[in-house]
């Protein structure tokens, strides 16, 4: 294909705010996890496909396995899908008091 550009798994944007290795990034939809440390408007490769374990709210959020998640850029964490946009899929269970989730990206 003359077209193809890349697989995705992993893509390279600049950083919408610091970033850490492992944490979530997102710009409007797109969502992924940070590969390295990057500064604001730096480049960074964020991963958009697998399985990752990310943080939750630990006193309130619940999750079973096949819920929709959406990311809470404010406070850098998972939570329920309400009206944002959705980044993946649960897929552990966690209870109101777990600190983590595990969710597969929607990429």
């Amino acid at each position: 294909m003359k077209n193809f550009i890349q697989t995705g798994d992993s893509i390279t944007i600049p950083a919408p705010v610091t970033v850490t290795s492992g944490t979530g990034v997102q710009i409007g939809a797109l969502f992924g996890i940070a590969a390295t440390d990057a500064p604001n408007g730096t480049d960074v490769a964020i991963a958009t496909r697998g399985v990752f374990e990310l943080p939750k709210e630990a006193t309130t959020d619940t999750f079973e396995v096949g819920d929709a998640v959406e990311w809470d850029d404010v406070n850098d964490r998972v939570t329920a899908l309400a009206s944002g946009a959705q980044i993946g899929v649960a897929v552990t269970a966690a209870t109101a008091t777990a600190s983590t989730v595990r969710v597969i990206l929607k990429g």
